[in-house]
């Protein structure tokens, strides 16, 4: 089995949420204005020609881009590769059968005030035999 000994590196992680949403509502905002804009000169410019249907269509057409454009994600645009493998912070021991052995060892907490665990209380104490 494989395990990688690196961490991941920060300029590697994704943005964060936050930061994905203000690209997207920037990015909504810039097309919405643009928008605003064609149907503006659309109305505005003098005489009507090619280019008044050109400004038309793009007002027509980019609030679907710009909607379209918003919710689509950091994640959706890039296609990360997931190790499958996982990776284990030591190596296995090998046992004498030579299979590979996980220990894990547990301590027992010992209480502050310095009482011991391990002894019943006296309603459960064992009855003299």
């Amino acid at each position: 089995m494989k395990s990688s000994s690196h961490a991941p590196s920060a300029t590697s992680l994704p943005r964060s949420p936050r930061d994905d949403v203000d690209a997207r509502s920037t990015r909504y905002l810039i097309t919405m204005a643009i928008r605003v804009a064609c149907f503006i000169l659309m109305v505005v410019i003098t005489p009507y020609g090619w280019y008044t249907w050109l400004f038309g269509a793009a007002a027509i057409f980019l609030p679907y881009i710009a909607v379209v454009s918003a919710n689509v994600g950091q994640e959706a645009r890039r296609n990360r590769r997931e190790d499958p493998e996982p990776a284990l912070p030591a190596t296995p021991t090998t046992a004498a059968t030579g299979t590979p052995v996980i220990r894990i060892e547990e301590t027992r907490a010992i209480p502050a005030d310095g009482e011991r665990t391990d002894e019943k209380p006296a309603d459960e104490a064992d009855p003299p035999a």
